[in-house]
């Protein structure tokens, strides 16, 4: 018997209620898929999706290939910026070669920091978005405009990796040392990357009819994971050693005073220092023409004096070449306040500006007074006038004399560094602790009578630093002005550090990153169990879903894995139902066709279809 025209409507009416429930449950994320199409692809009105068979490539080649241009350039990017993020410690150092070089001050390091940052961050939502929206299974349409930001910012990571690379070699031996501190973060930040990356390579390998796609896929996956997973056996740190094996603090000397806190190589500067609290003083030192030693560290005036005011035409003459009367002229202190190489002049107080502003060249005898007074030790490069010195044969001879008979200090505190005349030297006067720049045998060392060594930091080594101090040879290593970089000194058992950030460094009461084996052990192991354990998960949970999700083909229900989908613009609205079939027969689920092609289950009696417009 048939049903009454008023049954069939409510019977209509409690189906399309159910239909509007399951949409509002089912489909209550796709405002957020819309959302992130529309920033991938710059497409923001309503879409409708249109399906591709499971196994098929999620997108066209040339998606493809843009795809894996963003993966490279994400990675490139990231290299950049973090071997310039480490390269902190000497930004002044490149800011002042850009100085000399350009003729104008600009903080051109930290220019370039941000805008890897910046181009980084872009680049790492890019790729986010693509990531989720192939979580989703949609297909991939990456706008014209992000496509040219891809290759901008490729272009910028490759070219500025290349050009630091040729100019600046060194950096790259920092890198390394960074990641002897870095290295067990940055392994649990991969472990933690790779599991989240887990969802969508499960989803797509389980929705994969073609084997040889699957394979790769997951082969791909899993020898990056296990790799991530071992690094930790490769890992070095002297900051993973046994509890009490950390020895003391290195002692710090003020690299030219505290350039932080007032303009380098002034006697501001230098009581800065020792206000700070630093055991030594480094300092350089050239020769007047006239016989006075002064401290400069540049072989002219024109970065730290206002010589280009005082005397326009000799600008780039050498410094040794002018007078004392004359260098007693110029102003070595505005310089700081007007330029602020460490973004750090403000830390100054009124009373400290002023003093700031009228600092002037000091002279070795003042800068060994002011030592001796404080009981510092002093570490001094001496620079050999130009040809046509008066004193180009005697400087030597000439600072020996200051030393000797024209100041206060002892010469116990005096760490000499020039090499030129050495046996000389250490025969006028065998109280000055010999100091080399140099590293060689410890016999060669002994022979000359070398304590000390003064190292570039790049070539700290825990190794070498500890057979030097078996035999009573101390390292210093300098410039040092980074936290991370004072610990791995700490760890690697350097004696003394030179460094720019003295009241930075002082504060800092053990090592940022200590570890005892045991330790480090338990994180290593720790965080791959959890994260084998949740990957393990994830690939059985979609194992799981995708063997019983339902796939509505043509006008029969099969259980094929759920489709890919790709976003085509559709004026008419998400709610609207072309049909629903009602069945006579007892209930049973059966399907619902919709504009967005879902499938939805519905208990109907299976008899007739209708078409109904919501």
């Amino acid at each position: 018997m048939g049903r009454s025209p008023t049954s069939l409507s409510k019977l209509k009416l409690g189906k399309l209620k159910v239909v509007r429930r399951n949409l509002l449950q089912r489909y209550e994320h796709q405002p957020f898929i819309s959302c992130l199409a529309g920033l991938y692809g710059c497409q923001w009105k309503r879409y409708q999706r249109a399906r591709a068979q499971p196994g098929e490539c999620c997108c066209s080649k040339l998606e493809c290939s843009s795809f894996g241009l963003l993966i490279l350039t994400f990675c490139l990017t990231l290299v950049f910026l973090y071997f310039w993020s480490e390269a902190q410690n000497d930004y002044n150092d490149f800011d002042w070669f850009n100085f000399g070089n350009l003729g104008f001050w600009f903080p051109w390091s930290m220019v370039l920091l941000v805008v890897a940052a910046a181009l980084f961050t872009y680049i790492a939502i890019l790729l986010m978005l693509a990531v989720c929206l192939l979580s989703e299974g949609q297909r991939l349409y990456l706008h014209w405009s992000h496509k040219i930001g891809i290759l901008v910012t490729l272009t910028f990571s490759i070219s500025a990796t290349a050009v630091l690379s040729d100019l600046w070699s060194k950096e790259w031996k920092t890198l390394l040392l960074s990641f002897q501190v870095t290295a067990p973060f940055l392994h649990v930040g991969g472990v933690l990357l790779m599991t989240l990356l887990s969802w969508p390579v499960a989803l797509h390998f389980f929705r994969m009819s073609k084997r040889v796609r699957q394979v790769a896929i997951v082969g791909l996956f899993l020898a990056v994971l296990f790799a991530l997973y071992l690094v930790p056996l490769g890992m070095y740190s002297p900051c993973i050693k046994e509890e009490g094996a950390l020895g003391p603090p290195p002692a710090l000397f003020g690299h030219r005073g505290a350039p932080m806190l007032a303009p380098e190589n002034t006697q501001l500067s230098f009581e800065k220092a020792v206000e700070a609290g630093g055991e030594g003083l480094e300092t350089d030192v050239t020769i007047s023409y006239d016989g006075v030693p002064f401290l400069m560290h540049d072989s002219t005036l024109r970065r730290t004096t206002n010589v280009h005011e005082v005397f326009p035409n000799r600008s780039d003459t050498p410094a040794a070449m002018f007078t004392w009367s004359e260098l007693e002229m110029l102003n070595a202190g505005a310089w700081f306040l007007l330029r602020d190489p460490f973004g750090t002049a403000s830390l100054l107080d009124p009373e400290d500006q002023v003093r700031a502003q009228n600092q002037t060249v000091p002279t070795l005898r003042d800068f060994l007074d002011l030592a001796a007074t404080h009981g510092k030790l002093v570490i001094f490069d001496l620079h050999r006038p130009p040809s046509g010195h008066p004193y180009r044969d005697t400087w030597i001879a000439r600072t020996l004399e200051v030393l000797h008979n024209e100041s206060s200090i002892n010469s116990s505190q005096v760490l000499w560094l020039p090499a030129e005349q050495r046996d000389l030297v250490q025969e006028l006067d065998p109280a000055l602790q010999q100091t080399s720049s140099h590293k060689a045998s410890i016999e060669e060392l002994q022979e000359n009578h070398i304590v000390r060594l003064n190292l570039h930091y790049s070539s700290m080594s825990q190794e070498q630093i500890s057979k030097y101090a078996s035999v009573n040879i101390g390292t210093n290593l300098y410039v040092i002005s980074q936290p991370w970089l004072y610990s791995l000194a700490w760890c690697a058992g350097a004696q003394s550090v030179t460094t720019n950030a003295m009241h930075v460094l002082k504060n800092l009461r053990r090592p940022l990153f200590l570890m005892t084996p045991e330790e480090y052990s338990l994180l290593w192991i720790l965080t791959d169990v959890v994260s084998a354990v949740l990957i393990t998960a994830v690939f059985v949970f979609h194992w799981w879903r995708e063997r019983g999700l339902p796939f509505w083909s043509g006008s029969r229900q099969t259980n094929e894995n759920g489709p890919y989908s790709k976003f085509r613009t559709d004026h008419s609205g998400p709610w609207r139902i072309r049909w629903i079939p009602f069945l006579s027969e007892p209930p049973k689920r059966t399907l619902v066709s919709l504009p967005m092609e879902s499938a939805l289950y519905l208990h109907a009696p299976p008899v007739h279809s209708y078409p109904l417009h919501v």
